[in-house]
């Protein structure tokens, strides 16, 4: 009887270790495929504890979630020959286990070829688009023609492609640079040909105002001496009609004004006593003196 209990432990623990290996269980967030010596035997997809044969059959397990392939920046040629740098990002699913496993073995794989055909697709369909185009609503139909390619390229892979997106297109630095230079350049040209301008209009309006200044100081010279010729005619009318009327007096009163201007504070004049000058000196009655 002592004999037969190391048999039945050692039964017992073959019959878990046989049972162990032939157990396994899938999550609702995977699916399998069953390999058999490394040929394919059959898919699952549904979740639970699922069997196989022990020792020669091995899982291979696979995601059934939206899968992110994330390559780094690159560099395109645009259709009018501007290189810009492309983030893109790709969401995809992997809808038939067993072709996945018969096109890639393993998702590391199928990650690489992924990233090879998105690049390839995105320079093949951005080499006929311009920065115009990329930048405008243009972009949406772009995007959804690479998305069409790449699915094309990898459908009998097993592979559904989701999403494919242009996160960011970008100039590169030094492009950038040479634009802001270009740009910075182009509005001090502008300045400058707006500072000409302005010093240009401003000296014609400077040369026509001035025009105008001269031509109204004439024009009013002209006019004073006009005014100026009519008054003195009118002054020397006005004293003939005087003179005309009263010639004795008309003579005194130039003689008084004479007489003012010329005898002025400390004013010395040596004359003899019957001068035309002093004629109007000398006499008691009014009359003038007598030569």
């Amino acid at each position: 009887m002592n004999k037969g209990i190391p048999i039945l432990i050692a039964l017992v623990v073959i019959g878990a270790v046989l049972g162990f290996s032939s157990l396994f269980i899938v999550h609702q967030a995977e699916q399998a495929l069953v390999v058999r010596l490394g040929a394919p035997r059959h898919i699952i997809q549904e979740p639970g504890l699922k069997f196989k044969a022990p020792f020669i059959d091995d899982v291979v397990r696979f995601d059934k979630r939206l899968l992110e392939l994330d390559p780094p920046v690159e560099q395109v040629l645009l259709a009018d020959q501007k290189r810009i740098e492309v983030d893109t990002f790709t969401r995809y699913r992997i809808s038939d286990p067993l072709k996945f496993y018969q096109a890639f073995r393993n998702e590391e794989n199928a990650r690489t070829r992924l990233r090879n055909v998105v690049s390839a697709s995105l320079r093949r369909v951005l080499g006929q688009v311009m920065l115009v185009g990329l930048l405008s609503e243009e972009r949406t139909q772009i995007m959804a023609t690479i998305q069409k390619e790449v699915n094309d390229e990898v459908s009998n892979n097993g592979i559904v492609i989701a999403d494919v997106r242009i996160r960011r297109a970008d100039l590169p630095e030094e492009t950038s640079q040479s634009i802001y230079a270009r740009m910075k350049s182009e509005r001090d040209r502008e300045a400058r040909e707006f500072r000409a301008k302005g010093q240009e209009g401003a000296q014609q309006i400077r040369s026509r105002v001035e025009r105008e200044r001269t031509v109204l100081l004439a024009e009013a010279q002209n006019k004073a001496q006009s005014l100026r010729g009519e008054g003195d005619a009118i002054s020397t009318r006005i004293f003939a009609e005087a003179f005309g009327q009263d010639v004795e007096f008309f003579s005194l009163y130039r003689s008084l004004q004479a007489y003012r201007e010329a005898m002025t504070d400390g004013t010395s004049m040596v004359l003899s006593p019957d001068s035309e000058f002093f004629r109007y000196f000398g006499s008691m009655d009014g009359k003038p003196a007598a030569r």
